[in-house]
């Protein structure tokens, strides 16, 4: 008898253990989200901040990837570009990575690619690389941002099979 109650006390514990712990992230495929950062102030010429309409086109951002389960959000060293992911970050408790936007594409979207093989990851960048990171990332062809085109979000996802297929919609 003592030995059936300690085994149940054991259990009950596990039991207790297992709902204390919290489950690991996982995600079932791998999906980057890129897009170029949103409206820009006129407070400074070299490096603006957002204007109201790219602070709220920053939330609808966020707003938008609320569901997805986000590992990583990524943006150029400039105000425009990180004040564009910090939504996003916050929503999902991580810091945005700075990475350099005279980095080649094709270097850059090699290195996204090694490190997150899973789950959705954010590049915020600019008119002039948000198309070539892309391109480099499915290995097809996109077309040119206009320099008034802040809209534009593109998503390339990845089967199981490691096949990549573009999107893109407007947020």
């Amino acid at each position: 008898m003592p030995f059936s109650k300690a085994m149940s006390m054991l259990l009950a514990l596990c039991v207790l253990a297992g709902c204390a712990s919290a489950p690991p992230r996982t995600a079932t495929a791998l999906e980057f989200v890129l897009v170029r950062h949103a409206e820009k102030a006129a407070d400074d010429p070299r490096d603006p901040n957002l204007s109201p309409d790219g602070q709220a086109r920053a939330q609808r951002l966020a707003d938008s990837l609320s569901g997805k389960d986000v590992f990583a959000v990524y943006a150029t060293d400039y105000k425009r570009t990180r004040n564009t992911a910090a939504p996003t970050a916050s929503a999902h408790a991580m810091a945005v990575t700075v990475y350099d936007a005279k980095q080649p594409a094709a270097e850059f979207a090699a290195q996204l690619r090694a490190r997150h093989p899973l789950g959705t990851v954010l590049v915020v960048g600019h008119s002039n690389t948000v198309p070539e990171i892309a391109a480099a990332l499915c290995g097809c062809t996109v077309a040119p941002m206009a320099e008034n085109e802040f809209d534009r979000r593109i998503a390339i996802v990845f089967d199981a099979q490691g096949r990549a297929s573009l999107s893109e919609t407007r947020y």
